[in-house]
């Protein structure tokens, strides 16, 4: 498996953005951990929303946002799919 730890440190907005498969191939299984330690808000979503889906529990499932010293897990479970986990918004 592939894990990849980033850190996003902005005392403004920020945003974490998840490749198209044909942009970066990671493999299925990775796990990239975005950990925010900036004051503002960090929002993760897709590079290209109509190829690559994200999914996660937060109020806009395609597009959760991480508070200063929260991190969430984005899971690749299929080709351009992504779960994001962890405490999101």
């Amino acid at each position: 498996q592939y894990q990849v730890l980033e850190i996003m440190n902005k005392a403004t907005a920020i945003a974490f953005k998840l490749p198209t498969n044909a942009s970066v191939a990671f493999p299925i299984g990775t796990a990239i951990t975005v950990l925010n330690i900036g004051a503002g808000t960090c929002t993760i979503s897709a590079v290209t929303p109509a190829t690559t889906t994200v999914l996660s529990g937060g109020a806009v499932a395609a597009s959760p946002t991480l508070a200063q010293y929260k991190s969430a897990v984005c899971i690749k479970t299929a080709t351009d799919t992504w779960y994001v986990v962890g405490a999101i918004a």
